[in-house]
């Protein structure tokens, strides 16, 4: 956390409070994440519930974020079906689906006053948005990156029926 987030009670004059801070070169930190990361693919994050979609469609819906951005609104059509609150005929006439993702949009998000200017636990909202948008990776990692990742990955998956690139016929 930022020290200029941290509490008044803290960094205040006279607080009586002593802060340790023990910085990480980036690289080394970056690299951790990552390992951290992996773990989680590794862990039955993605997997635990591609395989439980797969047994119990009725109970585990799993969408690809990339396929909602693609189609927001039939992504949200097919949420609202799974939830058992379909659109009614009347509803898809009024154009409630469209109204639905234009609410949940990012920049609508981004631009409520709770969001620009609110704090969780001291951490600025707005901190929880970027762009929302897929393929942002291409501006900070170099291809030979992405193609070792992408091999990191499909082979944590490999045997699942799981893949990032996959089309939406295989989700």
């Amino acid at each position: 956390i930022p020290y200029s987030l941290l509490p008044e009670r803290v960094t205040a004059e006279g607080a009586g409070c002593k802060v340790v801070y023990v910085c990480r070169d980036p690289k080394d930190a970056f690299v951790s994440t990552w390992m951290f990361a992996n773990k989680m693919v590794e862990a039955a994050h993605v997997l635990g519930y591609w395989e439980a979609s797969r047994r119990q469609p009725e109970k585990v819906l799993f969408l690809r974020y990339e396929e909602m951005l693609r189609d927001p609104v039939g992504n949200v059509r097919k949420l609202a079906e799974f939830m058992g609150c379909a659109f009614s005929v009347e509803e898809e006439a009024a154009g409630v689906a469209e109204e639905v993702v234009e609410l949940c949009s990012m920049d609508t998000l981004k631009n409520m006053e709770v969001n620009k200017n609110g704090t969780q636990n001291h951490v600025r909202n707005e901190a929880f948005f970027r762009k929302g948008v897929a393929g942002d990776w291409s501006n900070h990692m170099t291809p030979e990156m992405a193609a070792r990742l992408d091999k990191i990955v499909e082979d944590a998956l490999r045997g699942s029926g799981f893949a990032f690139g996959a089309t939406a016929e295989s989700a």
